[in-house]
């Protein structure tokens, strides 16, 4: 075999010239493998007794809590640091490691303090997908095992520290759960309680869609922009669904000014880039033009 050392030199001038380098001292980016690490352990917090450990009772409540929080809080506030200076680092303003670390301290605080609320909402949620599903036969086979759940309980998680104004670090969140169930919701879309995806794979959520209560999808269904513009990137650019809808599978919904009226239903493989009133049923009729009609008020 040739000589090595050429192939090295010439990948290390690429280091320098081209940038892409995460440097291991001073101004690093946040780890992957820790926020992961303790994204585990958020979510052995929401749903104790499903995740990681043996279960729990009255005897261990306190000693498992306390070691979830602070072992999750020990992984997290250092990378909440590095990716606040990140973002102070691409603003301009320079570093801040005392100042980031304060408000990393103080942000993953807040969180943790926000986790009795986020598992209420949680809980409808998972009660969301155990009405919606005839084939769930228990709640506890929803949490154990159902890959939309376990996508919102994520989204939840990485939308505070979206909205929080963290970089990174909930894009890392979501995008390990699209990797896992192939549901790509972004940290950034805004999600009511009681939502519900069934089988899931290939759903995307685009960062400024809303989404309101008691909403329900189906596999391959986007909500997604009708423009994919870099001067777009802070506008309204995905839709808003509103509450009591269902989208059937292979729907596609675009465009930030389009609304889905409230109890409507939205037929699989529809493609839809204008707003629809209340009680609609948007639908393809086999060899037909797309086809719109509005119910009346609490029919079925």
């Amino acid at each position: 075999m040739r000589d090595l050392g050429p192939a090295i030199a010439g990948i290390i001038d690429s280091w320098s010239g081209s940038g892409g380098v995460n440097h291991a001292a001073g101004s690093n980016l946040p780890s992957r493998d820790a926020v992961l690490r303790a994204l585990g352990d958020i979510e052995t917090l929401v749903f104790p007794g499903f995740r990681k450990e043996d279960g729990i009772d009255d005897r261990n409540l306190g000693l498992v809590a306390g070691e979830l929080v602070h072992r999750a809080a020990k992984l997290l506030v250092p990378e909440a640091a590095r990716s606040l200076e990140y973002g102070a680092r691409s603003r301009g303003d320079g570093g801040c490691p005392a100042a980031c670390e304060l408000e990393a301290g103080e942000l993953v605080v807040s969180f943790f303090e926000s986790l009795p609320a986020l598992r209420s909402v949680l809980l409808e949620d998972a009660e969301a997908a155990w009405k919606g599903d005839p084939a769930a036969k228990s709640h506890e086979e929803v949490i154990l095992a159902y890959p939309g759940l376990e996508a919102i309980v994520v989204h939840r998680i990485a939308h505070f520290f979206w909205v929080a104004g963290l970089p990174l670090i909930p894009r890392m969140m979501s995008e390990s759960m699209h990797g896992k169930t192939g549901i790509d919701i972004h940290p950034g879309a805004s999600i009511a309680p009681g939502f519900f995806i069934d089988h899931g794979t290939g759903v995307v959520i685009g960062e400024t869609a809303v989404i309101g209560r008691d909403v329900k999808l189906y596999q391959g269904v986007t909500l997604g922009a009708l423009s994919v513009r870099k001067e777009e990137g802070n506008s309204k650019r995905h839709p808003t669904i509103s509450d009591r809808v269902t989208i059937y599978s292979g729907a596609t919904i675009l465009g930030g000014s389009t609304l889905v009226g409230a109890d409507s239903v939205i037929g699989g493989n529809v493609w839809l880039t204008h707003s629809v009133p209340p009680f609609s049923r948007v639908y393809l009729p086999e060899g037909e033009a797309l086809r719109i009609e509005q119910r009346a008020s609490g029919s079925p």
